[in-house]
């Protein structure tokens, strides 16, 4: 299907080709005039003005979420790539395309199983760079299918209060209608309130449209051992070494949303061999670099 492109000022669709624009990163970009308001213009695909190449950027972007640090990406790419970017400006990347990105996937339609699972994670939260200000309690609040392995909903929290909960469970119910039978939690209180709020009640069948599957364990017995548990080991995996989120608790929410796309649409699960989006979306990714079909994706589909 042909790119549907409509002018950036007046949204008129009286558009034609006007020229190439040359670019030093991205070569020849194709120029358009719009034939009602006479302005020229470029699509924007993601990296308008953007210094550096799409490949390069996306790449930085990749590797910081398979673990490496900042630094540790600049280091890399200054041996490829003739004009270094900062650590400064690969963190903006990350937290640029993690937020471009969820825009569009948080709201994608899902074909998951009966029962979805809910837990947090708690953190510390250095309130800034300087260690003298001390520290916070956070929480990182997520949501799984065991079945495709998709994380289904997230958020990174100052409390997990009832209203924390309800944001990301109410995206479950969102993103799958009536898919979910069973909600699979911790003993904490506030999810049993919660889910009755969002799920609602059935008076035809004198029941709670879903059915909370309270799994209380003791401190000797450890963590219930369900596929959040595992999805929980990946992310410490990757946030141990942060040394802690500091200061923006919106800049720690959009890092842990971009480990959500990495997770569910670029790394493959070791249990079903593919990655979870495969199995829980009809999204249909073709080329090898996900990161820029992703990011292109984002842009059209607004």
């Amino acid at each position: 299907m042909a790119e549907r492109i409509i002018c950036s000022k007046c949204e008129s669709e009286k558009i034609k080709k006007d020229g190439k624009r040359k670019t030093e990163n991205k070569g020849l970009i194709q120029r358009y005039k719009c034939l009602d308001c006479r302005t020229r213009f470029v699509v924007d695909d993601g990296f308008f003005r953007m210094r550096n190449s799409p490949l390069k950027i996306t790449q930085a972007v990749d590797l910081y979420f398979r673990g490496a640090s900042t630094r540790g990406v600049q280091g890399h790419q200054g041996m490829f790539f003739p004009h270094n970017a900062s650590n400064v400006s690969i963190y903006a990347w990350v937290l640029k395309y993690s937020k471009m990105i969820s825009k569009f996937t948080n709201k994608l339609k899902l074909k998951v199983g009966f029962e979805a699972q809910v837990d947090e994670i708690e953190f510390h939260r250095r309130k800034s760079s300087k260690a003298k200000l001390g520290t916070e309690k956070n929480f990182f609040i997520d949501s799984v299918c065991p079945q495709t392995k998709f994380m289904l909903s997230s958020e990174y929290m100052r409390t997990r209060s009832c209203r924390d909960i309800k944001a990301v469970i109410q995206r479950i119910k969102d993103r799958t209608d009536t898919q979910i039978k069973i909600m699979t939690t911790d003993g904490w209180n506030a999810y049993t309130n919660t889910l009755k709020k969002v799920y609602g009640y059935n008076n035809k069948t004198g029941k709670y449209n879903v059915v909370h599957n309270r799994v209380v364990v003791s401190e000797e017995q450890g963590n219930f051992n369900h596929p959040i548990e595992r999805l929980h080991n990946s992310v410490r995996a990757r946030t141990k070494v942060m040394r802690g989120f500091h200061g923006s608790i919106n800049s720690a929410n959009a890092i842990l949303k971009g480990y959500e796309i990495f997770y569910n649409f670029i790394n493959k699960h070791q249990a079903i061999g593919k990655c979870p989006y495969e199995l829980a979306t009809d999204l249909k990714l073709t080329q090898n670099n996900k990161w820029i079909e992703l990011i292109k994706l984002s842009k059209t589909s607004f």
